[in-house]
């Protein structure tokens, strides 16, 4: 079941493998993300001593937060994934071009998960070609639905 998504990957970046990683999260932010009140639009994920770290993950704070509690909506949270992954991540993202941005968040069982891509950034042009492809999906669509609304008169 898909929580957030982040519809901007696909049209900014090229994607080239995809990966699921564990998401750390605090008590309070768990109950926030079943509410729905979660954000992923503008995260990207970054490497520090051989470990991963999505940031930019927006979680707003439930009113009914507990008072000892001083939520931050927009902690860096730590991704937990196999080391021979992050491993081959770290070589892939050192390459010319490439980085890992954050795909989708969704439970898994009763945890949370990030789905997370391999991904190389589209040039203008590129951006430009699929917004037209986009389109003439749209307008196929458009032409298929008036032909056959035709017929049945």
């Amino acid at each position: 079941m898909s929580i957030a998504e982040n519809r901007k990957a696909h049209f900014n970046y090229h994607i080239e493998e995809r990966f699921e990683a564990g998401v750390v999260l605090e008590g309070w932010e768990v109950k926030a993300i079943r509410d729905g009140q979660v954000q992923l639009t503008d995260g990207h994920v970054v490497i520090k001593n051989g470990e991963l770290f999505l940031i930019g993950l927006r979680i707003n704070a439930l009113r009914s937060a507990s008072t000892h509690v001083k939520p931050d909506a927009d902690r860096t949270k730590k991704l937990l994934m196999k080391r021979a992954e992050i491993r081959r991540l770290i070589g892939k993202t050192e390459q010319k071009g490439y980085t890992i941005v954050p795909l989708n968040l969704h439970f898994k069982g009763s945890y949370v998960k990030a789905d997370i891509a391999l991904a190389k950034g589209k040039a203008e042009h590129d951006k430009r070609n699929t917004i037209k492809d986009r389109d003439w999906e749209r307008e196929q669509g458009r032409l298929m639905r008036h032909k056959v609304s035709s017929k049945q008169d």
